[in-house]
Order: C-alpha cells, then sequence, then structure tokens
C-alpha cells in the first residue's frame, strides 16, 4: 500500500534504536566527525554519497539540540528514533505526503508527553515539546522537498495509448482458410471497404489520435500545474507561519 495513503501509526520509541550503552558513548563524542562515526555506527547508516551525509547531518543536527536542551539520555534517544520515523515516513513515497507526515509527528510526540502506560508515557513536558516541534517544523519540515529529491527515486511517466474498436495496421489478422465461408466474408469486406473514400478511414484514425494525445497532454498539465502550486501553497504557509521561542539553558537534568 502505497505510504499516502497508509495510515502511520504511533507508537512509544523509549530505547527503540539507541540503547543505553550507545547513548554514553555518543555522550562521549565532542567533534562531528566522531558524533558521524557513533550514529553511523549506531544506525547502521550504509548509503552511497550524498544521502549518507545527509542522513548523518540529520542526526547529529538532532543530537546537538538534545544537547542544547540538556535532555537526558533517553530523551535524546527517543528524539533520534522519532526524527528517523518521521524521515522514513516522508521518504516512502514519491507523492507529497508532508502534511500527513507532520501530523504523525504530533501523534509522536504526544505519545511521549502523556502519561498513559503502556499507550504514552511523560518523557517530555509542554514546553519541551514546543522545543522539540519547533526545531523539527524549522529543521525538517522546511526542507521536505530536498529530502524527498535526495532519497526518493525520480519518476518518470511513460505513456502509451490504445484505441478502442481501431485495428492494429501492423498486426493484420490471421484468417483461417478452412473455415466456412472464408470467401464470402473477406469478399463482403472488400465491398465494404471500397465503399469509403480512399483514405478517409485512415485520415479519421490519424485525426482522432491526434485529438486523443492533446486532450491528455492537456490534463497531465493541468493535473501538474495543480499539484505544483498545492506545494507552493504549503511552503508559504510555512514560511509565514512565525516560528516557537527558541530553548533557554536549563539546569542539567540528574
Amino acid at each position: 500500500m502505497d505510504a499516502i495513503t497508509r495510515a502511520l501509526k504511533p507508537k512509544l520509541m523509549l530505547w527503540t534504536d539507541v540503547n543505553y550503552h550507545e547513548m554514553e558513548e555518543i555522550d562521549k563524542m565532542q567533534s562531528i566527525p566522531d558524533l558521524e562515526s557513533a550514529l553511523g555506527r549506531v544506525f547502521g547508516v550504509d548509503l552511497p554519497e550524498p544521502k549518507r551525509g545527509v542522513l548523518l547531518e540529520l542526526y547529529v543536527q538532532t543530537v546537538l539540540f538534545c544537547r542544547e536542551c540538556n535532555f537526558k539520555k533517553e530523551q535524546t534517544s527517543a528524539l533520534l528514533s522519532i526524527i528517523k520515523s518521521i524521515h522514513e515516513a516522508n521518504i516512502e513515497t514519491s507523492l507529497n505526503n508532508i502534511e500527513q507526515c507532520f501530523k504523525y509527528c504530533k501523534e509522536l510526540l504526544l505519545c511521549h508527553s502523556v502519561r498513559r502506560p503502556p499507550f504514552s508515557i511523560d518523557l517530555f513536558n509542554s514546553e519541551e515539546v514546543t522545543f522539540i516541534l519547533n526545531y523539527i517544523y524549522t529543521g525538517y519540515v522546511r526542507h521536505y522537498k530536498l529530502y524527498r529529491y535526495i532519497f526518493t527515486p525520480q519518476l518518470k511517466l511513460d505513456l502509451s495509448l490504445t484505441y478502442s474498436g481501431i485495428p492494429v495496421q501492423d498486426e493484420p489478422a490471421m484468417v483461417d482458410s478452412s473455415a466456412p465461408d472464408v470467401e464470402n466474408v473477406m469478399e463482403k469486406e472488400t465491398e465494404a471497404s471500397s465503399e469509403e473514400p480512399e483514405g478517409a478511414s485512415l485520415g479519421s484514425q490519424s485525426e482522432l489520435k491526434t485529438l486523443i494525445e492533446r486532450e491528455v497532454r492537456e490534463q497531465m498539465t493541468l493535473v501538474s500545474g495543480q499539484l505544483d502550486q498545492r506545494m507552493k501553497d504549503i511552503a508559504e504557509k510555512h514560511k509565514n507561519t512565525p516560528d516557537s521561542p527558541q530553548p533557554n539553558q536549563k539546569a542539567k537534568k540528574q
């Protein structure tokens, strides 16, 4: 089932991809190359460039954001898994599903901010959720077209048309000469074809084919324009939305 129609079900992601000992290792890393190496090993990133670099950059920036917010190890681990899940949902399809992904993001955060075991836990408080939502919104959602371009295969439309009721000239029908009344049938077909003006049938077929192809091109151009406008509207909506306040330095959680 295509990702744009598949229901994205949120779930708890505590220690899902990064366990406690791996988080201890990540916390020791201070340089960007060391962080990239550790995160690439933990998430098993084995992609050709530029995909590898872009994905590692996404994870590294998430870790740096968590450090700015003084998040605990379990909070950082959960947010890394949330980012990973949103990204995978986004690139599952070449179709535009950004609104669905953003809704999925909010539902994932809800699973980690409300205490309702076993369905959700209060891993983040309301202020932290606001900071996280703003980070994902400004750092990923606004650049979703870039991620889609890099990680999803490009689609090419191979259009072929068939015309009902029009015989294929290159493949004439085989006639069984042993069948009864074959000569009479062939004679009637010859008489019927001789009654039509010469070139009239071929001319009408060519005209019909041209008309259908023109109509198909016009419809494709119309739909393509509508999709482009929709993407522009979403981007403009994101651009005009005021940013949430940036996280302040808080006391280190114990």
